[in-house]
């Protein structure tokens, strides 16, 4: 049990914010608003996926934000000229993948430094989301019954009474990347270069091949972060994905993946993306300027990395390490 304290403890985190906020406000509890509150997890459940993953490997994608930014754009832009969504949709992934592809080979095989890296495909990603409509948004995709069935999915659309289309989608994506962290090769491969690149290469663990396959997951995620943030929107915007960066750092820190790379779970990111998004529809039910919030949010995901440093190191904040 003592793995996964860090799990157990964002959870416990999670229960404790719907208490206070319920107290705070009842209307927080109820079903018109608890049940958008669940959907709108959705978008940072991925990018904390994808930021999670990568942080396993001891990097870090800098690009999220852009890259479900350009998703939108791209899309949008497609939709909007006439072409059918779901041929929309797969030009889309295509452009994003590729993102992922030449974050794994600046990362993986020239050894750039993974925040400069990714850095750069943030810039480029986010230029490529304004320059793809002429650097202006896109009206509406339309309504027409396949723009129409493209919204239902990605973020209208229940299914099972409650249950959101996207909330199912971004469920089942977890579920396949946390089966593939945890009972495939390729995920073991993942923890072992975040906790010794060298010894995993010298065990015959292919670092360039896995550290693209984590960027890919990363973009794949991001891709369908912006999907369903477009469906939401009806139309594209060149601003959307600004700092999801963060959020995708918020969720996976918060849910005790750690930044150092070699460990954490999957499960807890469902946890650290539903504490980000239960804190921003809390405080603005409360009328909390959005300034406070950046800097409780901020301050909490400074919290839990300090925590996790202390946590790996063995010793206690502000304790000198004896020999």
């Amino acid at each position: 049990m003592k793995k996964y304290s860090s799990v157990i403890t964002a959870y416990i985190g999670v229960a404790i914010l719907l208490v206070v906020f319920a107290i705070m406000n009842p209307n927080f509890i109820k079903p018109r608003n608890l049940f958008p509150l669940v959907r709108s997890i959705c978008p940072y459940l991925l990018v904390g996926i994808g930021q999670g993953i990568v942080c396993i490997t001891g990097n870090i994608d800098l690009s999220i934000g852009s890259v479900l930014g350009m998703s939108a754009m791209i899309s949008a832009t497609l939709i909007c000229n006439g072409m059918n969504p779901v041929l929309a949709i797969l030009i889309d992934l295509v452009c994003c993948l590729a993102v992922g592809v030449v974050n794994g080979i600046l990362v993986g095989k020239f050894k750039l430094p993974p925040f400069i890296g990714t850095l750069g495909t943030m810039t480029i990603c986010r230029g490529l989301a304004e320059l793809v409509n002429g650097n202006y948004n896109t009206g509406d995709i339309g309504s027409d019954a396949a723009q129409t069935m493209f919204r239902d999915v990605f973020y209208y659309k229940r299914l099972f009474g409650p249950f959101y289309i996207s909330v199912i989608i971004a469920l089942v994506i977890w579920f396949c990347f946390n089966y593939l962290m945890n009972y495939t090769r390729t995920g073991r491969h993942i923890y072992a270069i975040g906790s010794n690149v060298d010894a995993a290469r010298l065990s015959g663990v292919n670092v360039f091949k896995t550290t693209t396959t984590a960027y890919l997951i990363s973009a794949f995620c991001s891709f369908t972060a912006g999907l369903i943030t477009m469906a939401a929107a009806g139309m594209g915007s060149m601003q959307a994905g600004m700092s999801y960066e963060m959020y995708g750092v918020a969720a996976a820190v918060i849910g005790g993946i750690s930044t150092l790379g070699g460990s954490g779970y999957l499960v807890g990111v469902i946890a650290g993306a539903s504490v980000w998004a239960i804190l921003q529809n809390g405080l603005t039910m409360a009328n909390v300027p959005v300034a406070l919030r950046n800097i409780i949010i901020g301050v909490i995901v400074v919290v839990c990395v300090l925590l996790d440093i202390a946590r790996r190191s063995g010793i206690k904040l502000g304790q000198k390490k004896t020999a």
